[in-house]
């Protein structure tokens, strides 16, 4: 696939004043063709159509181009994560599927920035701004896992972050393995969202976040509700109960 707007590969000209977003455009277009460490500075510059001397007026070298690229990648996906989640309506059950899926669809339709994000192995401790965008998009999944936390009994319930960190590993090696845009994705007999959605599911199970699905007739689980579904271990209504 190619990010380039009239989807040829090959240098670039820029318009007076664009240079830096030349340069960015061509780190894009790279990463999609050779991966975050398949081009030099002087390869950018080149697809740009500039010497290899003008990156330089705006970037200090290739790891502070990709960067730029990793950080504009950090606030898109921050957005998508964001609409997706739509602060948990209709009710946090759908909202997070949304939010699993989201997450998949921007590994898959926005590669090179993804790439950029996780795999061109930035330092962040040298780019606050980088860290600062991370954690702003993981900010939306953590708070994502702490409305759902929320809904368990105060007595039961796992700390957020430790949730949203499990959720967020699995949702990156999936897409990491199965949902790339590009060769290295793994062949999988199902959907990546499939995949995703029912291990999530099992974790959530386990937490007891999810009623166990069992008859056939009945809907698909959701996660517990104050006015919902009462957890395990809850006292069953009258009547319910068996007798020895």
């Amino acid at each position: 696939m190619s990010w380039s707007k009239d989807g040829r590969g090959g240098p670039r000209g820029y318009h007076h004043g664009n240079l830096k977003e030349a340069l960015v455009r061509a780190a894009v277009e790279l990463i999609a063709q050779k991966g975050p460490a398949g081009f030099t500075f002087a390869d950018a510059a080149r697809w740009a159509g500039v010497s290899a001397a003008a990156p330089y007026r705006h970037f200090r070298d290739r790891d502070e181009l990709i960067a730029d690229v990793a950080l504009r990648g950090f606030v898109m996906f921050e957005a998508a994560l964001a609409k997706a989640w739509d602060e948990g309506r209709p009710d946090p059950g759908v909202a997070f599927e949304r939010l699993g899926r989201a997450y998949l669809d921007f590994a898959r339709t926005e590669g090179p920035y993804y790439s950029a994000m996780f795999e061109a192995a930035i330092p962040l401790d040298a780019n606050p701004g980088l860290r600062e965008a991370g954690d702003r998009a993981f900010g939306v999944l953590r708070g994502a896992a702490e409305r759902l936390v929320s809904l368990m009994p105060t007595g039961q319930r796992p700390p957020a972050m430790m949730v949203a960190l499990h959720i967020w590993s699995m949702a990156h090696g999936v897409a990491s393995l199965f949902g790339r845009s590009d060769g290295g994705r793994r062949a999988l007999p199902m959907p990546a969202e499939d995949l995703l959605e029912a291990g999530v599911l099992v974790y959530l199970q386990g937490l007891g976040l999810v009623r166990p699905h069992k008859a056939k007739d009945e809907p698909p689980p959701g996660p517990w509700s104050p006015g919902g579904a009462k957890p395990p271990g809850s006292v069953p209504p009258a009547g319910s109960r068996r007798t020895s």
